[in-house]
Parts: structure tokens; sequence; C-alpha cells
């Protein structure tokens, strides 16, 4: 079964692995931004070696992120974000070919163990099933 695994990020997020503190996370050294992707490409590797696997993505930073909607007049209504109130976004995905949701949720956890400055937020991992073609999961 196909999965996506989540993890969530904000706008001070980004700015702070480029050095800038925000009242909700402390400035990130170029030594754990560093460590952070070393991290994140260990996992990489690893689910590719095990044939799990099947895309991985980094996202850009919130303010990059466009909602566009249908207006009431039938033209296109472009926001800032989906999420506009809280700028909370996705920080980048894994879509996973896994047996099963606990060994999916055992991925999850690894993902959000990722290493980060003292101080810094807790980033959530979403997991979502992927429909087949069918509509089924």
């Amino acid at each position: 079964m196909k999965y996506l695994v989540m993890v969530q990020g904000t706008q001070a997020d980004y700015e702070a692995m480029r050095g800038k503190a925000s009242a909700t996370s402390p400035a990130w050294s170029e030594e754990e931004v560093q460590a952070m992707f070393a991290y994140m490409g260990a996992i990489n590797d690893d689910l590719s070696e095990t044939g799990e696997l099947v895309d991985a993505q980094g996202l850009a930073e919130p303010a990059q992120t466009r909602h566009v909607t249908v207006g009431g007049d039938g033209k296109a209504l472009i926001t800032d974000g989906p999420y506009g109130e809280t700028k909370e976004l996705l920080a980048g995905y894994w879509v996973l070919e896994c047996e099963n949701l606990e060994r999916v949720t055992e991925i999850a956890d690894r993902v959000a163990r990722c290493p980060q400055p003292a101080g810094a937020p807790d980033h959530p991992v979403v997991i979502r099933p992927i429909m087949d073609g069918s509509g089924d999961i």
C-alpha cells in the first residue's frame, strides 16, 4: 500500500534555518541545518535500499505558496497560501510503499525525531494512505 508522509513547517521555521530567530523558533546554526539534511538523507537512503521509497521532496517556504480557487464571479481568486491565518504549510513529503500502517508509522516516528536546535518547535508528521485508481485504499 502507498502512503503519503508529510512533515509540517512554518515560515518562521524556514527563516530560523537561515539564522533568523523568532518568538517561536530559535536561529539554526549552519551545522544544525547540515545535520538535519544529513539525517533526512540517511532516511531516504535507507528507504531506497528497502524499496519502500517512491518519492521524497522538500518544499519551498510558505511565502512562495499560492492558493487558487474560483471566486463568486467565476474568476480565479489567488491568495498567498492555503492557510492564510497561520501560514502552516507542508515542509516536505515522502511517498512510501509499505506493507502496513505500523511500518509507515515507524518511519514517521524516525522522521519526527530529526535533529534540531534546543527550543525549536515540534514539527508534526502526518500519514495518509493513498487511494488506488479504483478509489479504494
